[in-house]
C-alpha cells in the first residue's frame, strides 16, 4: 500500500513538471517547433525590399580556388581569368650535383574530375568537373616568369598589415612579365593543333604512365586522374635552377626574392570557342627531370638521374603560397545597367543579378517583417518556420550554367546567420562534399522536366526567432551571393569602399557563374515575387 501510494506521488510530481515544461515552452515568444512540418498551415507573407549591388575590384589573393580560361556567359558576358602564383621548393639547400643537365621539365595541375565508367582493362573514363563554357573549347595559354614580387605584409606607420591583389590587378602582373614563353613545347594533335599553348584545352583523358623494368623487362602501367601537363622551356631552368647560386636556393624568402612565381596568361585561340576550368593550383608540382655527376657516381663521366620538385605551395607551411586571381569582365548591357544606373534602392528591383567573382549580389531588408514585430510579440505566436524563397527567371538564364548554391548572410556585419549552423553533419549527397548544412540550405531546385533551376531556398527560421524574442536584436540587412564553397564564411575586402558595402563573401570571389533572381517589387506576379515566409503557431 505505501509502494504504490509512493509511485502515485511520483507520477503526479512528473506529470506537473512536464505540464510546467510544455507551458514555460509554449510562453516562449518566437520558439516553436523544429522540422519542416508546417501542420497545415498557410505562411504569413511579408514583403521584402530588395535590390542589386555591383561588387567592384574586390581582394583575389590566395584563394582556394582559382578560375582559368575565358568564359562566354550568354547572360552577363565575357569572363576572362588569368593567375599568378609564387613556387616553393620541395627541399631548400638541396645538393644539385656537377655539371647538371637538364633532360625535361613538366608542370602537372590535376584537375577537379570524377569517373564516368572503367572498362575491362582497368581504362578510366573521366567527367571532369567545374568546366564552363565549350567543353571542346580551346584557349591561347601563356605562361611566364613573374617578375613582380608578391608580399604577404607591408609596414605603414610603423604597423605591419596584410598586402592585398585586386581582381583588376592584371595589367600590372602582365606588364612585368618575364620575356620567355615557358610553355613552348611544340606538341601537337593529328590536326595540328599546339595543345599546350597555342591550343590548349582541358583534356579530361586519364594519365597513363609506362615503365619497364629494367631487369624483368616487366611493363607497368601507372593510372592519374586527368590534369594540365606542360613541358616548360628547358634552357630557362637551366638557368634559373640548375646553374643557381647556392644561396637562392637555400631558404624559402630567399628564393621567392630570386624567382618570383608563374604568371598565366589567356587569350582567345582564333575562332575557336573558349571556355574556363576551376583549379587547385596548390596541388601543382614542377619536376625538373635532369642528369649530373654525384658523390655516388665513380666513373668519371658516369651521371646519375635526379629531379628537383618544385611546388605550388609552400614547403615550410603546407599552405597556399601568395597567389592571385585577375578576373576581367565584357559585360552584357542589360546586366551592366542592371547593378549600376537602373538600382532602385527605395522600392527595390524587378530582378537581382547575383554574379561571382567582380560581379554582384543583392541587398535584403525585412522591414515589412520588422514593422509587424510588436504585434507577434503581444499575440506570443511562435515560430515553426521561416524561409526566403527565390524564384530563378528560367527565361532570362536560358544556355547560362548556374550556380548550384547561393549564400545567405547578415551584411551589415559580414557573418553567418544563425541558421548556417543548422547543426547537421555530413552532407545531403555523399558524392558531393559541398551539400553540407541542408538545411540551412540554399541549394538549386532543378525541375525534373526542364532540368533547368526553379528556386533556391533559404531557412532563417532562428534567425527570425531571435528577432522575436529579443527587441535588442537589431533586424539586420541580408546579403545575397553565388558560393563556390559554403563552409567558406571569410569576406574578402574591396578596393574602394562604398555607401553599400565594404567587402563580399571570400567564396563567392571563387565562383565565376551569375544567376537572375525575381525581387520583391510589386510588379512581379505574386508566384514568382520574394517575400519572408513565416510559419506560425498562434495560441488560441
Amino acid at each position: 500500500m505505501y509502494n504504490t501510494s509512493f509511485i502515485k506521488k511520483i507520477l503526479l510530481a512528473l506529470i506537473v513538471v512536464f505540464l510546467y515544461s510544455c507551458d514555460k515552452d509554449f510562453n516562449a515568444i518566437g520558439d516553436g517547433l523544429i522540422g519542416d512540418d508546417h501542420f497545415g498551415l498557410e505562411p504569413e507573407k511579408y514583403n521584402v525590399l530588395a535590390f542589386n549591388q555591383e561588387v567592384t575590384p574586390i581582394q583575389s589573393n590566395n584563394l582556394a580556388i582559382n578560375a582559368l580560361g575565358i568564359y562566354d556567359n550568354p547572360v552577363f558576358g565575357t569572363t576572362t581569368a588569368n593567375f599568378v602564383t609564387q613556387l616553393a621548393l620541395s627541399a631548400y639547400a638541396p645538393t644539385i650535383g656537377e655539371a647538371p643537365v637538364i633532360d625535361s621539365v613538366k608542370l602537372a595541375i590535376p584537375y577537379f574530375s570524377h569517373v564516368k565508367s572503367t572498362d575491362t582493362n582497368g581504362n578510366n573514363t573521366y567527367v571532369l568537373d567545374s568546366i564552363y563554357g565549350d567543353q571542346n573549347g580551346k584557349i591561347k595559354l601563356s605562361v611566364y616568369e613573374s617578375k613582380m614580387q608578391m608580399r604577404s605584409s607591408y609596414f605603414s606607420g610603423g604597423s605591419q598589415l596584410p598586402q592585398f591583389y585586386y581582381t583588376d590587378q592584371n595589367t600590372d602582373f602582365f606588364n612585368q612579365k618575364g620575356d620567355v614563353l615557358l610553355n613552348d613545347a611544340q606538341i601537337k594533335d593529328k590536326s595540328g593543333n599546339l595543345l599546350e599553348n597555342d591550343q590548349f584545352y582541358f583534356d579530361p583523358a586519364e594519365i597513363k604512365t609506362k615503365t619497364i623494368d629494367p631487369d624483368t623487362k616487366k611493363e607497368t602501367v601507372t593510372r592519374s586522374v586527368p590534369q594540365m601537363t606542360l613541358h616548360l622551356n628547358k634552357d630557362f631552368f637551366q638557368t634559373k635552377i640548375l646553374n643557381a647560386a647556392a644561396s637562392k636556393l637555400s631558404t624559402e624568402d630567399l628564393f621567392q626574392e630570386y624567382f618570383r612565381g608563374l604568371y598565366f596568361n589567356v587569350e582567345k585561340s582564333g575562332s575557336f570557342p573558349s571556355n574556363m576550368a576551376l583549379m587547385d593550383f596548390s596541388k601543382g608540382v614542377i619536376t625538373i627531370y635532369y642528369k649530373a655527376k654525384t658523390a655516388s657516381t665513380t666513373d668519371g663521366d658516369a651521371t646519375e638521374s635526379k629531379q628537383i620538385l618544385l611546388n605550388l605551395k609552400s614547403s615550410i607551411t603546407g599552405g597556399i603560397v601568395n597567389t592571385a586571381s585577375f578576373l576581367q569582365d565584357v559585360r552584357k548591357p542589360d546586366y551592366e545597367s542592371a547593378i549600376t544606373t537602373n538600382v532602385n534602392k527605395t522600392d527595390g528591383d524587378e530582378r537581382l543579378y547575383l554574379k561571382g567573382g567582380q560581379g554582384a549580389l543583392a541587398v535584403i531588408s525585412l522591414n515589412d517583417f520588422g514593422a509587424q514585430l510588436e504585434t507577434i510579440r503581444a499575440n506570443k505566436w511562435m515560430v515553426n518556420e521561416a524561409n526566403l524563397v527565390f524564384y530563378i527567371d528560367s527565361d532570362k538564364m536560358t544556355g547560362a550554367d548556374e550556380p548550384k548554391r547561393v549564400y545567405l548572410y547578415d551584411l551589415d556585419n559580414n557573418t553567418i546567420i544563425t541558421d548556417y549552423s543548422d547543426g547537421t553533419s555530413g552532407a545531403l549527397n555523399p558524392l558531393d562534399p559541398k551539400t553540407t548544412r541542408y538545411i540551412y540550405d540554399g541549394m538549386i531546385n532543378v525541375d525534373a522536366t526542364t532540368k533547368r533551376g526553379k528556386t533556391y531556398k533559404i531557412r532563417l527560421t532562428n534567425h527570425i526567432r531571435n528577432i522575436i524574442k529579443d527587441a535588442t536584436v537589431k533586424n539586420v540587412r541580408l546579403g545575397l551571393v553565388v558560393t563556390e564553397d559554403v563552409s567558406i564564411i571569410a569576406s574578402n575586402v574591396l578596393k574602394l569602399k562604398n555607401e553599400t558595402i565594404s567587402q563580399a563573401p571570400r567564396a563567392s570571389v571563387m565562383n565565376p557563374l551569375g544567376t537572375i533572381l525575381y525581387g520583391g517589387k510589386t510588379s512581379i506576379p505574386d508566384d514568382k515575387r520574394l517575400r519572408l515566409e513565416v510559419y506560425y503557431t498562434k495560441p488560441n
